[in-house]
């Protein structure tokens, strides 16, 4: 009887801690971006990375985080065109943290990549997060790994990230502590010295249409959340996806089809949603380089079976549903 209560209120406990749990917030302004357009665009273009207020406890952590993550990849198998998967949440708030580990499932699955994937993100609003935290020093990491046991003429880098964005690229920002971003110039940078040319490259972002220009090429395959001057929706913390996410990752890279059919579904999708809910288009890109199509057909050509979608619709929020 004295182990039955002991175990009811221990229950009892964990329940109202998950209930209890506020993850980190955005409260204090960014000592960043505060010298007008040009200077945010030239520190995006540098992949501007500050920290501050950080327990030397917590840093230590997160090396440790970081380290197991890289040291968990395997090297790709001669002869096979591997896909190596980088998930980075580059926000605090919710809503990309559960997008972010429900994609890394859904890729990891679609295009058989186990072993060979890197999951960095916040909290996912329930408890701390024990992975590494998507900043813009540790996507760097995540890419330098992947270049390291990729064989660069087979096989292919996959990333997804998700956050905020802004005309000069997406934000990171860790609650009060992280605050950062990375542009086009960036990100283009670091695939390009580090030899990543085969590369499917899917933002979640407002305004992310700004990588197309900058990151299409023959052997790449690039899809956004939005037009270069539009703000894409579904972002609200409390949401389980973001418009994008739930189109693109959670409906229509769960079914066997190509990339180029999921992304017409998901634009259909979102349209549809946007339209339900008056909201102006968003305009989801895509671009496809001739040579991204041969690799496509190679990672494509066993898919797997159908998945049923999870977590609340992106638009619940908005339309109570």
């Amino acid at each position: 009887m004295r182990g039955t209560l002991l175990l009811v209120m221990a229950s009892l406990a964990v329940s109202a801690s998950a209930q209890t749990y506020q993850p980190a917030r955005h409260n204090l302004p960014a000592p960043v971006f505060a010298g007008g357009e040009a200077e945010t665009q030239i520190q995006a273009d540098m992949g501007i990375d500050v920290e501050r207020d950080r327990p030397a406890r917590w840093r230590l952590a997160e090396h440790r985080r970081l380290d197991a993550a890289l040291a968990a990849v395997r090297s790709q198998r001669p002869g096979v065109v591997d896909a190596f998967v980088i998930v980075a949440a580059l926000d605090s708030d919710p809503v990309f943290g559960r997008e972010a580990r429900e994609t890394a499932k859904v890729l990891t699955r679609r295009y058989d990549a186990a072993g060979h994937v890197i999951l960095l993100a916040g909290s996912d609003g329930t408890r701390d997060s024990d992975l590494p935290m998507g900043s813009p020093a540790n996507l760097d990491l995540a890419l330098a790994r992947v270049a390291e046991v990729m064989d660069p003429a087979e096989d292919v880098l996959i990333l997804y990230t998700t956050s905020h964005g802004a005309p000069f690229g997406i934000y990171y920002n860790d609650g009060d502590q992280g605050y950062g971003a990375v542009s086009p110039t960036r990100l283009w940078n670091q695939l390009s010295t580090l030899g990543i040319r085969n590369r499917l490259i899917l933002i979640s972002a407002c305004y992310s249409g700004v990588f197309v220009p900058m990151l299409s090429s023959d052997t790449t395959a690039i899809v956004t959340a939005a037009a270069a001057d539009r703000p894409s929706f579904g972002c609200q913390a409390n949401n389980d996806w973001t418009f994008f996410g739930d189109a693109l990752v959670n409906i229509a890279l769960r079914k066997p089809q190509p990339l180029a059919a999921a992304a017409q579904e998901a634009q259909t999708l979102i349209a549809g949603w946007e339209k339900q809910v008056e909201l102006d288009p968003s305009t989801p890109q895509v671009a496809v380089g001739a040579g991204a199509r041969r690799w496509l057909a190679a990672l494509e050509r066993a898919l797997p079976a159908a998945t049923p979608r999870t977590g609340r619709a992106a638009t619940a929020l908005l339309t109570g549903k």
